[in-house]
């Protein structure tokens, strides 16, 4: 795929939504960080469900430490692997205070040190807190990089890479949202809805559907 192509799919996805956002509800980087360390193998519906009910109660390091382990899993038990979730957002309450005076750390490599936070984690903070650039790569859009062409690559640290190095410049900060969305509501997994897709002309994907 050549350069202009990109400029054109992203310069679709921006008109079609220009200050796209997370679908996780928070209103502070340590909210957004529980929320997305909640989410793994999880949904962002599944997450805000019970988020609703822990931040009223809980939203700074010092409360969820307050709250101890077995406390946040009665808010988070709705959610998939609750119990090592629990543990690692605790222990993370107490590095943040310990390391951080309670903070978000604004680094990756600060980000990474903290239990249950891997790259993609530390990226969508990164990216969608600190307005960062960053990608943090799930599967969707592992998916839609490798459908399209966009940046293909056989793994996730790959197609970062090359989302980093090939998405231009002036789209760099709000792709991850454009991609993520695209691959959860357009260039879904088992169908994808090529014939209402508004990238359908650009994209590279040989056997297109009609929806």
């Amino acid at each position: 795929m050549n350069k202009d192509k990109r400029i054109e799919i992203f310069t679709r996805l921006r008109n079609e939504n220009p200050n796209p956002e997370t679908e996780l509800e928070y209103t502070s980087p340590y909210e957004l960080l529980v929320a997305v360390t909640l989410s793994a193998q999880a949904t962002d519906v599944s997450v805000n469900k019970a988020t609703r009910k822990l931040f009223p109660v809980a939203n700074t390091p010092a409360q969820i430490l307050a709250l101890g382990e077995e406390g946040l899993k009665d808010y988070i038990k709705t959610i998939g692997l609750f119990n090592s979730k629990a543990k690692n957002v605790v222990k993370m309450a107490e590095l943040l205070l310990e390391r951080h005076g309670g903070a978000v750390p604004q680094t990756r490599d600060e980000l990474v040190a903290l239990p249950g936070v891997g790259r993609k984690t530390a990226n969508v903070v990164l990216n969608t807190a600190f307005r960062q650039p960053a990608m943090a790569v799930d599967t969707h859009i592992f998916r839609v990089s490798n459908r399209t062409k966009i940046a293909p690559g056989k793994n996730v640290d790959e197609v970062e890479a090359r989302l980093m190095r090939l998405v231009p410049k002036e789209f760099l900060m709000d792709a991850h949202h454009w991609l993520i969305l695209h691959g959860r509501y357009t260039c879904v997994a088992r169908k994808p809805k090529c014939g209402s897709c508004i990238i359908e002309d650009l994209c590279e994907f040989k056997q297109k559907t009609s929806d």
